[in-house]
């Protein structure tokens, strides 16, 4: 995979992130989520096999999503803006997990094969993220420790996890299938 692609990857979803992220703490939940759809379709049509990454990438944002409804159903976090997708999860975090999946066949493909390094780079990554959004008014951690807490003992499964599923719906890198001689 070309370095060039992995930039525009990383650039791309650090992109939508600060889109999702600034528009909710502006009242404009809607601006993460239409970036982010312009993210996922370009990732898909650049996809060896579209159709198996597509898969990765829904199953990976469902998780996500799934999982962000613990911290929202306990009160750790609440969100300021958009419309609760899944008790209490705003559409524009459903919106960022589904571009999140769109870097691990691409520029966080390296991290497959290390998993421990994949699990401390969650548990650092994911509060990080949370409370930089925090800091910007998207959101607000009720209990901080706890929720950083949350976040990182979670995200030390998750990115392990959604490293795996990605691998498991390559289609990014697809491998051709072979045809039957018959």
């Amino acid at each position: 995979m070309s370095r060039a692609r992995i930039a525009v990857n990383v650039l791309a979803f650090q992109a939508v992130w600060l889109g999702a992220v600034g528009g909710a703490a502006a009242g404009r939940p809607w601006i993460g989520p239409v970036m982010a759809a312009v993210l996922v379709a370009a990732h898909l049509a650049l996809a060896a096999d579209p159709t198996k990454e597509a898969a990765g990438v829904a199953t990976i944002g469902a998780l996500g999503t799934l999982w962000d409804v613990l911290p929202a159903a306990t009160g750790l976090i609440e969100y300021r803006s958009g419309v609760a997708a899944l008790s209490g999860v705003p559409y524009w975090i459903a919106a960022l997990w589904l571009a999140f999946a769109t870097t691990l066949n691409v520029s966080l493909r390296w991290l497959r094969e290390r998993p421990l390094i994949a699990a401390l780079a969650g548990a650092v990554a994911g509060p990080a993220c949370y409370g930089t959004a925090a800091t910007l008014g998207a959101l607000t951690l009720t209990e901080p420790r706890q929720a950083l807490a949350a976040q990182a003992a979670a995200w030390s499964l998750l990115l392990p996890a959604a490293l795996a599923i990605a691998a498991r719906y390559d289609g990014v890198q697809a491998q051709p299938q072979e045809r039957p001689l018959v």
